[in-house]
């Protein structure tokens, strides 16, 4: 590779630009750049020629027209091992430019910003950007391009070394200059996708065409299976896909699908609460006024499934907790945040993975992956409305039992369909999941218990199709059921529980979870 004699620099971003263009003048690299670059530059002592001193024209139209012009273009694109073009750079008196360190107008803020108005956002979409980016990134074999800050240290410290970059490194950063453009085009694209003919910004929660665009942060060392591959693809820094490691071996992708069931079920609760998954189905979840309470009421609901399972807590976990949590073999736990006591504790395990999680500010779509395509749905963020909640029942279900069935109501809605729920006022006391008929949910559910079920409640994700599912439950001991309702045989079923003298609750809402 030849050397850098001449870089273009042209950021929104201006984070580090000094120190790197410092390296770059100290190293005998003309520098040439515009406006509020060029500026910063020059009010730093670092030498700069203004792009306009190059094209030998002004900037035009507000700054529209700035970079777009020949004597740059030319600059940026000729291929240094073909004769013909170098005669016509020198033939027109083009410089030749080996590295291009642009980044773009940053759209996706201006297009988060409440109100803007499309006049707005289209004076934020940067056309000179991305052509110098692409261009530089098509000449990768004779210029270099710069899309990140992140970027700048790495690039220094290579020079400084060789006295030019490698063709790996030229090729890599056309590889993520073309990533950056292609994201700012869908950012774009997918903002005005929402804007009508009139300029009024449409809400569509299930957009006409849909972007995922997401940076690999892992491979992981396999999938679901050891034969099968995975990766961890992040959208941002929140939720479990964002989540930061602070302890443990590498998570694996059971891992990760078991810490999002677990965080996903806690974040149901406004009170303190814990819950245990394994295989993405709460084996125990509790709300108790103290974490170390809310822990150990989840573990006493199946304490044998909860071996080698994942934990999630909705407040910082406490060292009182944490030795509790240290007496049972476990994967992983996730948490918002860890008391240094409880590091102390925890860390003492060497392979327990702790996850710190930040909280997803806006729910997001749920999409899954069929043959041939994608499915997305809104996320499941229906809360239990208690003022729509029917009694069909001649008994009214007593205040225990009301907070027992609103408590088992959000756990049913994180078990797999079917999805039956046994439950007291802030604790599981028993899980039957992914049967497929509701009545052997009911059965598996009491065949599971380990704790009384006299005086429990049922909640149910889905309506009983049947009667025989009620009836089953009522020889356990339950008092009161709650569950959507809607079945043709409705009325069976709360003849069935009037008979068993069950309270029993209609939601009008269903939990699905397949």
């Amino acid at each position: 590779m030849a050397e850098i004699k001449r870089a273009l620099l042209s950021v929104t971003d201006k984070t580090g630009l000094l120190l790197f263009a410092k390296g770059l003048h100290e190293m005998g690299v003309e520098l040439i750049s515009t406006g509020g670059t060029a500026k910063l530059l020059r009010d730093n002592g670092v030498p700069v020629r203004e792009v306009s001193d190059v094209t030998e024209f002004p900037e035009m139209l507000d700054g529209r027209v700035k970079t777009i012009h020949p004597r740059i273009a030319g600059g940026i694109l000729a291929i240094r091992s073909n004769p013909e073009h170098m005669r016509s750079l020198a033939a027109h008196g083009l410089p030749a430019i080996d590295m291009v360190v642009v980044n773009l107008y940053q759209f996706e803020k201006m297009a988060n910003k409440p109100g803007v108005a499309r006049e707005e956002l289209i004076e934020n979409i940067d056309i000179g950007g991305p052509t110098m980016i692409r261009a530089a990134a098509k000449n990768f074999q004779d210029v270099a391009v710069v899309v990140s800050p992140a970027q700048y240290e790495g690039i220094l410290r290579e020079l400084e070394e060789r006295g030019t970059l490698s063709p790996e490194t030229h090729w890599k950063l056309a590889q993520t200059a073309f990533l950056h453009t292609a994201a700012y085009d869908q950012a774009v694209s997918g903002r005005l996708l929402r804007i009508d003919p009139q300029g009024k910004t449409v809400e569509e929660e299930l957009p006409a065409r849909l972007h995922i665009a997401a940076d690999r942060s892992a491979i992981l060392r396999y999938g679901e299976n050891p034969h099968q591959k995975a990766a961890l693809y992040q959208l941002g820094d929140a939720g479990i896909a964002g989540a930061e490691q602070l302890h443990g071996k590498e998570l694996s992708y059971n891992n990760l699908v078991d810490l999002d069931a677990a965080w996903q079920l806690v974040n149901e609760f406004s009170g303190t609460a814990a819950a245990i998954i394994k295989h993405t189905n709460p084996c125990g979840c509790a709300e108790q006024a103290t974490l170390a309470e809310a822990y150990k009421k989840a573990l006493e609901a199946d304490p044998v499934s909860a071996f080698g399972g994942v934990l999630a807590f909705n407040r910082e976990i406490d060292e009182e907790t944490a030795c509790e949590v240290a007496k049972l073999f476990v994967e992983a736990i996730a948490g918002p945040a860890f008391s240094d006591g409880a590091l102390r504790v925890l860390t003492a395990k060497k392979n327990l993975r702790l996850v710190r999680v930040k909280p997803v500010e806006k729910p997001e779509l749920v999409i899954k992956s069929i043959s041939g395509g994608l499915l997305a749905q809104t996320a499941d963020t229906a809360a239990l409305d208690i003022a729509s909640l029917r009694v069909v029942t001649t008994r009214q279900p007593t205040p225990d039992e009301m907070k027992a069935l609103q408590f088992g109501w959000k756990v049913s809605k994180h078990v797999k369909s079917n999805a039956i729920v046994y439950a007291r006022a802030g604790q599981t006391v028993s899980v039957g999941a992914g049967q497929m008929s509701r009545v052997d949910s009911v059965k598996v559910g009491a065949m599971k218990a380990l704790l009384p079920l006299a005086g429990t409640v049922l909640a149910s994700d889905a309506f009983f199709p049947f009667p025989d599912g009620i009836e089953e439950a009522a020889k356990h001991g339950i008092t009161a059921v709650i569950q959507p309702g809607g079945s043709v045989r409705d009325e069976e079923t709360i003849a069935a529980a009037n008979l068993l003298n069950l309270a029993m609750v209609f939601t009008g809402v269903r939990h699905f979870r397949h």
